[in-house]
């Protein structure tokens, strides 16, 4: 088991709350659990450490929107994701910690500048994106390499949906089947890098629980916190986590 600091703790807790959050409703969370997480671990250890418990996130949203996908749309990315994991996992097995933290903290950044545009623009951004199957490539690519990279494709996989005009329950029930699958996917991947160990595995099960606190909180609490304040503050967060990844 890791040996962890009462602040260690404080900050692991609190990433498995968010990501419970995350999976009823609030996805631009993750982002800011991908920052946090990094003051606790390496950056590749953290990669490992995170992947687990997202997942146990994404099978409850799954379960909770289960009916909800429009699956032309998940078949039409997924071998073009594939094709991102790949470019990812080649980095991560030629990268050392060091090296992997300003990849993460720009992709951190670049996924809170996406944000950012599309919240700006609203829907006349969606109408920008082509929805050629040139579009479907490019963001099946980056959502990939940045999943296996970063954990971080929720705003990719966002205004993807967004572009094909998905309706909201079945925006979400098919996120949650996206990840679920690509994280499976990525499993292998990892424990072939050593990415996921016994002792980050005996802590994501301590983390199981608080995990689907935070989830059955989030369904009921969250609807009542206004988005766009809590959005603001989110992304302020993960910007100058992602930041310090830069920069630090």
């Amino acid at each position: 088991m890791f040996d962890l600091t009462i602040l260690d703790w404080f900050i692991v807790i609190a990433c498995a709350l968010f990501i419970g959050f995350s999976k009823s409703g609030i996805p631009n969370l993750v982002i800011l659990v991908v920052t946090m997480i990094m003051f606790v671990f390496p950056a590749k250890e953290s990669v490992g450490v995170l992947l687990p418990m997202l997942l146990i996130g994404d099978l409850f949203a799954v379960i909770y929107y289960r009916r909800h996908v429009v699956w032309k749309y998940l078949i039409s990315l997924i071998p073009w994701v594939l094709v991102g994991i790949i470019g990812g996992f080649l980095v991560l097995r030629q990268v050392n910690d060091e090296q992997l933290k300003p990849i993460i903290g720009t992709i951190v950044l670049v996924m809170i500048g996406l944000n950012v545009i599309r919240n700006q623009f609203g829907e006349r951004f969606n109408q920008l994106l082509p929805t050629s199957i040139s579009f479907t490539i490019t963001m099946g690519i980056l959502s990939g390499f940045t999943t296996m990279v970063g954990n971080a494709a929720g705003a990719i996989m966002t205004i993807y949906l967004l572009v094909k005009r998905v309706p909201k329950k079945e925006f979400v029930g098919t996120s949650a089947w996206f990840f679920i699958t690509v994280n499976t996917i990525k499993v292998p991947l990892y424990l072939h890098l050593n990415l996921i160990s016994s002792a980050s595995f005996g802590l994501n099960l301590i983390m199981l629980p608080v995990i689907l606190t935070g989830a059955i909180i989030g369904a009921k609490v969250l609807p009542w916190i206004p988005q766009n304040v809590f959005t603001i503050i989110v992304l302020l967060l993960a910007a100058l986590g992602g930041l310090y990844l830069v920069i630090g």
